[in-house]
């Protein structure tokens, strides 16, 4: 009796603990399920059908019935991982979405455990489904916040790492290449790039990377008021974002032709670029498989064409000053070279690429009365304004030195001396040479500058071993610094170039290999001097970079002495009454050697007439040189030098005076005359020229 009661009351206790347990599933949002695998048969108690989404007596057990609740494109992947675990006679847990009747969908969760019979073959399956709702809400907000986190972390670096990019750029080329390279692209997560500059009322497109070369030429200087999406968000101010291809085709027309070119291409973003409040240019981009734009994707855009739009602020405001500099400095150089007779010249001046772009390098030459050329290069310490200024007075009193008449070695010291007393702190070298193209004779001063490189005519090179001096500028005031001279005869053929410093000096080598590298460039460059100058600053800005500016002089002596005609030069002395007629014979011969016999008459009358004027008022020794002008016809220029600074001038003469007619002679029968300082007198000139018949 008890044990029947007892087995009454087990019965009673297990089912009041079965109710229980469903009880507490219920209130935590559980059912519970068996799946008699045989028969496919499922049975779900009332809270598993609630978490379903079944009415009681909708579900018919069918797992058809609810495959129908489950998300197709989920649906396979839990079949896949009920039908392992069966093959396995283990577990499963899987989370799927179920859609309830009113159409909204639910997280479930469901684990479920595999019983098997005595022959390991599964019987049935048995398990809980609970509603994962909130679960996953939480764990997808807080993927979300990660992610979100991520994406922030990850933008911020694009800015970043696009602003290290950008930083180091200085001019508008360099900004274009780095903002263009495929590094900075992939870390957009861009397939193309462009950059386009306003100017003038068009957009220049300055730099492009993913962009077919026909698009960029074709819309290269596009109108601002055309229909595009660079000029729009210029003229409007705003970016311009494309999510879909006929979107961009509708607004722009023009692209349609050139769509199949970025056929991968999904979305785009236009950002202007304002600087200051002016729109200075604009910043496309092109993004492959992307659908749309986030806030946070736009705001970092935004700042993107920011920081572009500084940058390349700051790189156009480099540039012009850089041109302004060059011009500048330009200006202050001579706009050509004299031509002379048997010397072929070139010169080039390249600026610094540094910000500022201008210094005090500098060359000149000029030809002297008699023919002969005297070039200069020079450099001027620092480089500013300052440099620029200096240099410019400096050239002019090399010039004028030089234009008198003094030898080399007292044309550097003069120099020297007046740059000392310009008290501007600055000292400055330089290399001055002097040639006569019709014998070859040159002499070379130095003042703490580089050399000069020697070609021979048979290509070889070398550096020319000259003494040097202090530069210029350091010398106490009333001292005369030596500035020793060394001579040479330039053979026909020969080439001497002049340079300064900044052509072989580089941060990163030794003087010495600059200088090896100058030589190598010579030996193998063209013969020409303006090629060869092209030649040398071209392979030398490889190694060198642009860091300093560059003065190049090249000269090449063309004529061997026969091929020139000859220079007569005569004494007349004031003590020597012959001298004078010996002069005159002297004059007759050569002019009928060099076959200007007809110019003879006017050569002999003019040139008595410069030579009694020397003699009766330098009141000294006179000499005369006489020498053909072969590049104007027959002519032939006679030229009269004396130790008197004083000028001749035009006196009124009557008919009963004996003198006062020499100047008035020369005005008219001279073709040109002239008088040139010299810096122990003067040489009064002219030139004759037989008319044509």
């Amino acid at each position: 009796m008890e044990h029947s009661g007892g087995r009454r009351g087990d019965t009673s206790a297990q089912g009041d603990g079965r109710a229980a347990a469903h009880l507490a599933l219920a209130v935590n949002g559980m059912g519970s399920f068996t799946w008699d695998v045989p028969s496919g048969v499922m049975h779900y108690d009332d809270a598993a059908l609630d978490v379903m989404g079944f009415r009681p007596g909708e579900f018919d057990g069918r797992l058809s019935t609810l495959s129908e609740r489950m998300l197709p494109a989920e649906l396979p992947a839990v079949q896949a991982r009920v039908d392992r675990a069966l093959q396995d006679r283990s577990g499963f847990s899987l989370y799927f979405r179920v859609r309830h009747p009113g159409g909204w969908l639910r997280w479930t969760h469901t684990q479920g455990h595999v019983v098997c019979d005595a022959q390991r073959r599964p019987l049935r399956v048995i398990g809980i489904v609970r509603d994962a709702s909130q679960e996953l809400r939480a764990i997808d907000q807080t993927e979300q916040l990660h992610q979100a986190r991520q994406d922030r972390r990850r933008q911020a670096d694009i800015v970043a790492h696009i602003s290290d990019a950008l930083m180091p750029t200085v001019t508008v080329d360099d900004l274009a290449e780095a903002l263009t390279s495929g590094r900075l692209l992939e870390r957009l997560g861009a397939s193309s790039i462009v950059l386009g500059l306003v100017d003038n009322g068009r957009m220049e497109l300055i730099g492009s990377n993913g962009l077919s070369g026909r698009l960029v030429r074709d819309f290269h200087l596009s109108r601002l008021d055309q229909p595009l999406p660079l000029t729009e968000a210029v003229r409007t101010r705003e970016p311009v974002f494309v999510t879909d291809r006929d979107e961009l085709t509708r607004r722009y027309p023009g692209l349609r032709p050139y769509l199949k070119m970025f056929s991968r291409a999904t979305a785009a973003v236009y950002q202007p670029l304002i600087a200051h409040d002016t729109p200075i240019g604009a910043l496309g981009l092109t993004f492959d498989g992307k659908a749309s734009f986030t806030h946070d994707e736009r705001t970092v855009l935004n700042a993107l064409g920011k920081v572009v739009a500084q940058s390349l602020q700051r790189a156009l405001l480099y540039d012009r000053e850089h041109e302004l500099a060059a011009g500048l400095q330009t200006a202050m150089l001579p706009g050509h070279m004299p031509p002379t007779p048997g010397l072929v010249s070139a010169t080039r001046y390249r600026p610094a690429s540094a910000r500022g772009g201008i210094g005090g390098d500098w060359y000149d030459a000029l030809t002297l009365p008699d023919g002969r050329v005297v070039a200069v290069v020079g450099d001027v310490q620092g480089h500013d304004v300052t440099a620029a200024a200096v240099m410019g007075q400096l050239r002019i009193a090399l010039r004028a030195y030089a234009a008198e008449g003094h030898p080399p070695t007292t044309v550097v010291a003069r120099a020297s001396a007046f740059l000392t007393e310009l008290d501007t702190d600055r000292f400055a070298t330089c290399l001055l040479v002097q040639i006569d193209p019709r014998t070859g004779r040159t002499v070379i001063v130095r003042a703490g500058h580089l050399g000069p490189v020697l070609r021979r005519p048979d290509g070889t090179c070398t550096w020319l071993d000259t003494p040097g001096g202090l530069p210029l500028g350091l010398s106490s005031p009333g001292a005369q610094p030596g500035h020793p001279a060394s001579e040479l005869v330039l053979g026909a053929g020969s080439t001497l170039l002049l340079c300064t410093d900044g052509l072989v000096e580089s941060r990163t080598a030794d003087i010495g290999e600059g200088c090896d590298r100058l030589l190598a460039a010579v030996t193998t460059g063209p013969v020409e001097p303006d090629d060869l100058a092209d030649h040398v600053l071209n392979s030398m800005s490889a190694h060198t970079g642009e860091d300093d500016d560059v003065a190049l002089l090249i000269m090449r002596r063309t004529r061997h002495a026969s091929e020139v005609s000859e220079r007569l030069e005569v004494a007349i002395r004031s003590g020597d009454p012959d001298s004078l007629h010996t002069a005159r014979l002297a004059l007759r011969t050569a002019l009928a050697d060099w076959s200007l016999g007809p110019l003879s008459e006017t050569a002999e009358l003019l040139a008595c007439e410069l030579a009694t004027n020397a003699l009766l008022h330098a009141r000294g020794d006179a000499t005369l040189t006489v020498s053909p002008v072969t590049d104007r016809g027959p002519t032939v220029r006679l030229a009269v030098t004396d130790t008197s600074p004083v000028s001749p001038r035009r006196r009124a003469a009557t008919e009963r005076s004996t003198s006062g007619r020499g100047m008035m002679l020369i005005e008219e029968l001279a073709t040109a005359w002239g008088v040139e300082s010299r810096g122990n007198g003067k040489t009064v000139w002219c030139e004759v020229t037989l008319p044509p018949p």
